[in-house]
C-alpha cells in the first residue's frame, strides 16, 4: 500500500479513526484527525500550537472551548446531502470540549496558529458555494475556510465530484515556496463515497516523475499529498466526496497547472 494513503482504524477509547501529525506525515504543517462518536460520548483537547477548524461531518453537538459555547449545532446526516456543513475555527493556546448529540462523524483540522483571530462559528450559510469547472471536469465546492477568511495557516474545502466525473483537475500542484508564482500548500484528502462500497482513482505525481503514485482510494481513506499534481477521478455509478486540508508557510493558494495538460483549459473540456 502506498505511504500516502492512510485508511481508517476502529474507533479508539477516544472515538478517534483517522490521525495525520505532521511528524507522522514528515512535513511541518497540516495535521488531521477523524472521530466517530455515540451519542453522548464526548472530545476534549487543548489546541496547544494549533489552530484548529472542526468539520461537523454528520450529526448534531455542542461545543465549548475556553471563550465561546456553541450548542446543538449540525444539519446533516450524510455528506451527500450536499448542504454546507456547521464547522468552529478555534485559536490556539485554547481547548474545546465536544458533546455527541446524536451520533457523530467530525474532522479535525490543525496547522500552526498565531492567536490572531478569535473562536469563531463557521454556519452554512456564511460558506460560500461555487460550481467549478465544465463537462467531466465539473464540480461542487464548498469553501468552508477559504483565504479571504480569517485564520492564520488553515485553508479547507469541501468538494463533490459526480460519478465518472474528475477533479482536482486538470492536474496542478502547490508545492513551491515562489510568490507570486506558486505557493508551498501541504494537503490532505478525506475521502468519502456514495455508496460506500466504492471508490475512487487519485494519482500523486511530480515533474521528473520521482513521485509517481496512483491509489484506489476507499471510503473513509485520507490521501497525503506532500507534493505533486493529484488529480481525483470517480468511476461510474459512485459519486466522490473529499474534505481538503491545506496550510504552508504563507497562507495562499497559488498553482502551477501541469503544463502538458493546460490545452484542457484553453479548449474548455
Amino acid at each position: 500500500m502506498s505511504r500516502l494513503l492512510i485508511k481508517p482504524e476502529k474507533p479508539d477509547q477516544e472515538g478517534k479513526v483517522l490521525s495525520i501529525s505532521p511528524q507522522s506525515a514528515g512535513w511541518q504543517y497540516v495535521g488531521f484527525e477523524v472521530y466517530s462518536l455515540k451519542k453522548g460520548e464526548t472530545i476534549q483537547k487543548n489546541t496547544e500550537d494549533y489552530e484548529v477548524c472542526l468539520v461537523l461531518l454528520t450529526g448534531r453537538i455542542d461545543i465549548k472551548t475556553n471563550e465561546e459555547e456553541f450548542m446543538n449545532i449540525g444539519n446533516r446526516m450524510s455528506v451527500f446531502e450536499k448542504v454546507p456543513p456547521y464547522s468552529v475555527y478555534i485559536p490556539n493556546d485554547d481547548s474545546y470540549l465536544v458533546t455527541a448529540l446524536t451520533n457523530i462523524n467530525i474532522a479535525i483540522c490543525y496547522a500552526p496558529g498565531k492567536g490572531s483571530f478569535p473562536t469563531r462559528l463557521i454556519a452554512p450559510e456564511m460558506v460560500g458555494i461555487e460550481n467549478r469547472g465544465s463537462g467531466k471536469m465539473s464540480r461542487k465546492i464548498h469553501n468552508i475556510l477559504p483565504e479571504e477568511e480569517a485564520a492564520d495557516s488553515l485553508l479547507v474545502v469541501e468538494v463533490f465530484t459526480p460519478e465518472g466525473n474528475t477533479s482536482s483537475y486538470p492536474p496542478h500542484k502547490h508545492d513551491k515556496d515562489n510568490l507570486p508564482h506558486e505557493s508551498y500548500l501541504e494537503e490532505t484528502y478525506y475521502h468519502e463515497i456514495n455508496p460506500e462500497q466504492g471508490f475512487v482513482f487519485q494519482r500523486v505525481y511530480n515533474d521528473d516523475r520521482s513521485l509517481d503514485e496512483t491509489m484506489s482510494v476507499e471510503n473513509k481513506n485520507v490521501v497525503m499529498v506532500p507534493e505533486g499534481y493529484h488529480p481525483v477521478s470517480s468511476v461510474p455509478g459512485y459519486e466522490s466526496y473529499y474534505l481538503n486540508v491545506m496550510a504552508g508557510p504563507v497562507r495562499t493558494w497559488v498553482f502551477h497547472n501541469d503544463p502538458k495538460h493546460e490545452w484542457l483549459f484553453e479548449t474548455g473540456k
